[in-house]
């Protein structure tokens, strides 16, 4: 409902509401702007929970589709696509694993076989003691 409403909006009320309740006047009004939104929040959770029990389990299958339709307001066409084609998987060439042009072998990308490709394992180097430097390494030139 107020997903629209920003940092700035919300500044430009809290100055009108300084010009026109007044310094004095403005801490009561926000206690009870506070005390009335806590009140309707307290009445919707009383409300679903009553539903919820006077209902019982056709409550979960009454919410299911609405929850369904909640998901596709936030639609993105990218990723229903990723979903359908690669099975969910988001980086299905484990190009995300990829730094400096090295591929992180180490990592999960392709590991389950969901793109056919299995990532040889490679040991962890041990880490580094107190006051120790790491290798020089002759190729990062």
């Amino acid at each position: 409902m107020f997903d629209s409403v920003g940092w700035g909006e919300i500044l430009v009320l809290i100055i009108a509401g300084l010009f026109i309740l007044g310094p004095e006047r403005l801490p009561e009004a926000a206690s009870w702007l506070a005390k009335s939104v806590k009140k309707v929040r307290d009445f919707a959770t009383g409300a679903r929970e009553q539903l919820r029990e006077e209902m019982g389990p056709e409550f979960d299958q009454l919410r299911k589709p609405l929850e369904d339709l909640r998901g596709l307001r936030n639609f993105d066409p990218k990723r229903v696509v990723t979903q359908h084609l690669f099975d969910g998987d988001a980086d299905p060439l484990g190009l995300k694993g990829i730094t400096n042009g090295s591929p992180n072998l180490g990592g999960t990308n392709g590991s389950n076989g969901s793109n056919g490709y299995t990532a040889p394992a490679q040991s962890q180097p041990e880490p580094l003691k107190p006051g120790e430097r790491p290798p020089i390494d002759p190729d990062a030139t």
